[in-house]
């Protein structure tokens, strides 16, 4: 096992359950919730929006993944977040700077991760468009590697999401370059820092061989030796629960939902949305919640703390 810092520790005792595993309410989306529904154009029904989500299904996860332009300070302000679950916030700005097969990463402007610290985050989560054979491979990680710095000088942890992408922007990736993409990717920049990987399913959706699913899934394991949450990546609900499954059982530590359990509420107003919430929404985070509980991996089997009693002379 890794050891880990004392403010690390607590805060992924923050995000996870009793047994360390993670059911994390990804609500950080930004332009694609303005594209889905025009009304969200304006933050206050972008925020009304996430509020309500929070407000419904937080209390079924074990943290909510908030940005901080219109719902983490909201959601803290109108008291939506439960004390028992853990608040991680979004650094990035949403979308990427560069050429589509050269992206680069921005941190929202006026944001940083001191600032999150601050407000109360157990966690960061930093979103960067990845690829191992791009010409700015080495510019987004030098970028991820001064990020951790900040998030170890803070005592923060560290939520690192790298999305693929294809070099050939006529033409998304196969199958078999997003494996080797994802794979790369968990491989070259978990070491430069990061406490937890934010992983998509190493596969094209239209992959339905579970076999080819478990295997590599189990190579992201065999890759990096943090913790490993998949992200739905807007796959419907019933698919993702046969990849949370898989995934956890080729030893993920839990996941980041969002869309494959709200998306419909996003089309949705007033008491629509509420009921949807608290019904089909409740439902679905609930079960991944169970799933996670029982087949993830705990993030205790990664990481060890050790508090001398004279630790705080050195903190």
């Amino acid at each position: 096992m890794k050891p880990i810092t004392i403010g690390k520790l607590r805060g992924l005792q923050q995000i996870s359950s009793k047994r360390g595993t993670f059911t994390a309410l990804a609500l950080d989306h930004r332009q694609n919730l303005r594209k889905a529904n025009p009304a969200f154009v304006d933050n206050a029904e972008l925020s009304r929006f996430k509020l309500d989500v929070t407000k419904a299904l937080a209390h079924r996860a074990t943290s909510v993944l908030l940005d901080p332009e219109v719902a983490a300070a909201q959601a803290i302000a109108k008291g939506v977040i439960p004390s028992n679950v853990g608040l991680v916030v979004a650094v990035e700005s949403t979308g990427y700077a560069g050429d589509a097969n050269a992206r680069q990463a921005q941190i929202i402007p006026g944001w940083n991760v001191e600032k999150a610290k601050r407000m109360g985050a157990s966690a960061i989560k930093l979103l960067v468009y990845y690829h191992p054979d791009s010409p700015t491979a080495k510019e987004i990680e030098d970028f991820t590697s001064k990020i951790a710095e900040d998030c170890a000088k803070h005592d923060l942890v560290l939520m690192l999401e790298p999305l693929s992408y294809s070099l050939n922007e006529n033409k998304k990736l196969s199958s078999e370059e997003k494996r080797y993409v994802v794979v790369e990717s968990a491989r070259r920049l978990t070491p430069l820092g990061a406490d937890i990987l934010k992983a998509e399913f190493p596969l094209d959706v239209t992959e339905t061989n579970q076999t080819l699913w478990r295997e590599a899934c189990e190579e992201i394991s065999s890759v990096t030796d943090i913790p490993w949450i998949l992200l739905s990546a807007a796959v419907d609900y019933e698919t993702f629960v046969q990849q949370v499954v898989v995934a956890c059982n080729a030893g993920a530590s839990g996941i980041a939902v969002g869309r494959a359990v709200w998306k419909e509420s996003v089309t949705m107003m007033g008491d629509d949305r509420l009921e949807f919430l608290r019904t089909v929404g409740q439902q679905r985070i609930s079960r991944l919640t169970s799933l996670c509980h029982a087949l993830a991996k705990p993030f205790y089997d990664f990481y060890h703390a050790e508090a001398p009693f004279d630790w705080h002379k050195n903190y």
